[in-house]
């Protein structure tokens, strides 16, 4: 405000982009964004073609460019002896510099070395140079990246066949200087070659992070089947021994109860039998729907193993929740492999398993009572190591404890929505 004037900001408003043209600006972005979608099938099919053949796409590309106005004299003019116009020869020496691209990956030293040849031949009858001199870069490079054998050999020997080549090139009045030369060499010729060397080095390290991937996720893959076998079969073989054992005295005094104790056995060994096939599937390389192995009911592995003449008590609180697949089958594992050692280490003794279900984990314990002298399987052993290694990997925790009376709780933690 001056002189009692009031004087208003004049604010210049920036006109709207009309519709119509926001439109077929949204249009316009949305096909170059969809470019890539469109090529990548392009792309694959080309990538299916054979060497030869997309190596010698290659070299035709060069031909073509070295015949093409405004780009055809683009090339490597090492000895500036240019007198003669291009004829039939230069031609034919032309395509000799150019075909020898389609063998660059299966043949990298036969194509260096032709396309070098027609390449010196070219310079020393003085044709002008043209694009098809680039594929001696190419050859370079090529010889750099997939050359695996006799490199140093490879190394001298081109070395001294240029140095001779620009001895020859001075004796016939090449104006280039000896320090051109050997710019030219150590920046063009070792370059390309450093390049396809640095490639190769890239391409191998990728193979060998791919390799030991690869072993990492098939040592992971047996160390889970055995894991599996191992909780499988020492489960119910034991079952098996236990009641195979108790029907011999059986038989002669209470056959009925003998009788039953052979049709458990007969029972343990189908499901035996099917979590095998489950394994022995796992280890065929005919795909199969589904790979993830079946996870039984809690109830009836107590009953099994009460079957087997342990009394196991199974007391369940909370509401079951749903889990993933890897979170069950280990909480299913702890409380078989807990059972099997019962059996084994302090059997007809009371085994008590108590399973809590909250939202956000299961909480899993099993107790078996001792004798005062019973030896307890939580120190060491397969089977509790193994189902260490499972509860952790779905982000648990286990802990398995001796007792003062000799018997031994194996007490766990498995998250409901972790794991594999």
């Amino acid at each position: 405000m001056r002189d009692g004037t009031n004087r208003r900001a004049k604010v210049r408003r920036i006109p709207a982009i009309p519709p119509e043209i926001t439109s077929k600006l949204s249009r316009v972005i949305g096909k170059i964004l969809s470019v890539p979608t469109r090529v990548r099938p392009v792309r694959a099919w080309w990538q299916g073609r054979g060497l030869a053949l997309r190596d010698g796409a290659v070299g035709a590309v060069f031909l073509l460019l070295a015949f093409t106005p405004g780009v055809a004299h683009e090339g490597l003019n090492l000895a500036e002896l240019a007198r003669r116009p291009l004829d039939p020869l230069g031609s034919a020496l032309l395509l000799a510099q150019c075909l020898p691209l389609v063998a660059r990956r299966s043949r990298p030293v036969w194509c260096l070395a032709g396309i070098a040849a027609a390449y010196a031949v070219h310079e020393l009858l003085g044709y002008p140079s043209t694009f098809a001199s680039e594929s001696l870069l190419v050859a370079l490079y090529s010889v750099g990246a997939y050359q695996e054998r006799h490199r140093r050999t490879l190394a001298v020997v081109g070395t001294t066949g240029y140095a001779a080549l620009a001895v020859v090139f001075d004796a016939q009045g090449s104006p280039e200087q000896p320090i051109q030369f050997v710019t030219f060499y150590l920046v063009v010729i070792l370059g390309c070659w450093a390049a396809g060397t640095w490639m190769r080095s890239r391409t191998r390290q990728e193979a060998e992070r791919r390799r030991h991937t690869a072993e990492s996720a098939i040592t992971r893959e047996r160390a889970r089947i055995a894991r599996e076998l191992h909780d499988v079969v020492t489960h119910h073989v034991t079952a098996m021994v236990i009641q195979a054992d108790a029907a011999q005295f059986l038989v002669a005094g209470e056959p009925e109860q003998a009788v039953s104790n052979l049709s458990a056995i007969s029972d343990t060994g189908r499901r035996t039998l099917a979590e095998l096939r489950y394994f022995l599937g796992v280890l065929d390389p005919v795909p199969e729907a589904d790979r993830a192995p079946a996870v039984g009911r809690l109830e009836d592995l107590v009953e099994q193993t009460r079957s087997a003449g342990q009394p196991v008590e199974l007391n369940e609180v909370g509401e079951r929740r749903p889990m993933t697949h890897g979170a069950e089958l280990a909480a299913y594992r702890v409380v078989q492999e807990s059972l099997t050692n019962a059996l084994k280490h302090a059997p007809g003794r009371r085994t008590v398993v108590r399973v809590r279900h909250d939202a956000a984990q299961v909480d899993i314990e099993v107790s078996t009572d001792g004798t005062g002298n019973a030896v307890s399987p939580t120190a060491h052993g397969r089977g509790l190591t193994g189902l260490r290694e499972r509860v952790s990997v779905v982000g648990g925790e286990l802990l398995a404890d001796g007792r003062p009376d000799g018997g031994f709780t194996v007490r766990a933690r498995i998250p409901a929505e972790s794991g594999q």
